[in-house]
């Protein structure tokens, strides 16, 4: 027999727990499981286990607005936010639906019956199962969880030391008093220098260019509201707050880049010692947010290269010899360790094969519906984060507008919503607004993104907000329709609550 659901969840990430909360809570009467293809509740904060691990936002905002984040660290490190989720999930009973060890493989949509057919893998012997539902929600993120991005090094099989990729963080590692090369300036370098710094006998980091790095207090100070105010009230204060300061910083960013420049340079001389060449190790070559802005809570990066456990060097890596790493400079840095820092892989839909009444869908072909559905794609919705903002803001955005769009199909007996792109011109552009290399490498991949309406993404947690959860459901790019039912069935009614 074929399982049959109302909804599907893909993944028991920060997302996935966030999506099951949303849909038990608004849609109580909704039939609904998460398929985890890991045997662990957490997505990206179970997988990723190297040194210093942490989140790249606030945790005001980076958390669940139903289950706030009260421990007072702004950059809270990975095994917290793990336990975090764990707890959350275990609070609201969402670690009952789970189903472990359930790869999505493909999915099938057929108009006639309106309804999504998974092949799914289960079990550690990957035996196929068949289920079926009436909405998709894939809750995968866009990151390959089985694959990274090498950098192709050439000469790899000469070095007598080790090499490691932080996604695999091997956990026989010794690095104590050793020589350790960090190749990369993106936020899992940034993060994992200082934290190496404690134990290695020197770090060194390789980076082609630099990035952006602020440098934030590592306790966010406003906390201390809840000494003196309903917890409540002090739980959303802090998180509007962040909310809105870090709408006010992106957009200061981007409508000044020469000063907010001069802002990054002048914070990052301000932790290293004089005569340090800042110009050559902390200035990009491109303007403020054009690719993710980099987190140094309390300056540890900064201090670690003060204090001379960390050295900075900017330039092109030629090839591995023996003993390290040769530059294009001709210069030589001696390494026991070299860990490649040097990108994740973007995977569209979790690599889960689309299907739409035996059409293959090609995931580059859709585009992004109010930043949670796709083009011509009935009943599904793909959880999606900010690039400028914490992930969780515009996940739970996307969550709460699909509970609305379920139970308005409720309300007028639809069983099938289509997003549908229009006669309006629109001007396709790549999903995110970003020129990170990993996002250049994968962009023909990944879904596209409007120009106008409900086709564009406004990366502005309070325009989203206005839209998503208070805008209309029926608008005219939705398209709504009814599948013929069996006599005496009918589709669920939960409580007709907006």
């Amino acid at each position: 027999m074929v399982d049959e659901l109302d909804v599907a969840i893909v993944g028991a990430g920060l997302s996935g727990i966030g999506a099951a909360y949303r849909l038990k809570t608004s849609c109580p009467g909704r039939r609904f499981t998460l398929l985890e293809a890991r045997d662990a509740i957490g997505g990206t904060w179970d997988l990723f286990r190297f040194p210093g691990v942490r989140s790249d936002s606030d945790m005001a905002t980076l958390g669940y607005p139903f289950a706030p984040w009260r421990e007072g660290t702004r950059a809270a490190p990975g095994a917290s936010i793990l336990a975090y989720v764990r707890e959350t999930a275990a609070r609201f009973g969402i670690d009952r639906e789970i189903r472990f060890r359930h790869r999505v493989v493909a999915a099938r949509w057929s108009s006639e019956e309106g309804r999504w057919t998974l092949e799914v893998e289960a079990g550690v012997e990957r035996r196929p199962v068949q289920l079926r539902c009436r909405f998709l929600y894939l809750c995968t993120g866009y990151y390959a969880y089985d694959a990274a991005h090498e950098a192709g090094i050439p000469g790899a099989e000469a070095f007598r030391g080790r090499i490691v990729h932080p996604q695999w963080w091997p956990k026989d590692l010794d690095y104590s008093s050793r020589r350790v090369v960090v190749i990369g300036s993106g936020a899992t370098a940034v993060t994992l220098v200082p934290a190496m710094s404690g134990r290695a006998a020197h770090v060194t980091m390789v980076q082609r260019s630099p990035s952006y790095i602020g440098v934030l207090p590592g306790r966010d100070r406003v906390d201390a509201l809840r000494g003196f105010l309903p917890r409540r009230l002090a739980d959303r204060l802090i998180r509007a707050r962040n909310i809105l300061l870090g709408i006010l910083g992106y957009v200061f960013c981007r409508r000044f880049p020469r000063v907010a420049r001069r802002v990054f340079l002048k914070q990052a001389r301000q932790h290293l010692p004089p005569g340090y060449p800042v110009e050559l190790h902390f200035q990009p070559r491109y303007e403020p947010w054009d690719q993710r802005l980099c987190l140094a809570p309390d300056g540890d990066l900064f201090a670690a290269s003060s204090a001379g456990r960390v050295t900075m060097v900017t330039g092109t890596i030629e090839r591995f010899t023996e003993r390290g790493l040769r530059l294009s400079s001709g210069a030589e840095l001696d390494a026991d360790v070299v860990v490649t820092a040097t990108g994740l892989k973007l995977l569209a839909f979790g690599g889960i094969s689309l299907e739409v009444d035996g059409r293959r869908v090609e995931s580059g072909e859709a585009v992004i519906y109010r930043g949670a559905m796709l083009s011509g794609m009935p009943n599904l919705a793909w959880c999606m984060g900010y690039t400028n903002a914490s992930w969780t803001l515009r996940a739970d955005l996307s969550s709460r507008f699909v509970c609305r769009l379920l139970k308005y199909m409720d309300r007028h007996g639809h069983d099938i919503a289509v997003p549908r792109l229009g006669a309006e011109p629109q001007q396709l552009q790549p999903l995110m607004n970003l020129t990170s290399g990993y996002v250049a490498r994968a962009a023909h991949q990944m879904p596209r993104r409007g120009s106008r309406g409900p086709w564009a993404i406004q990366q502005n947690y309070l325009l989203d907000l206005w839209a998503m959860a208070t805008g209309r459901v029926d608008e005219p790019s939705m398209s709504f329709s009814a599948t013929a039912r069996p006599a005496g069935t009918s589709a669920p009614s939960p409580p007709a609550t907006r």
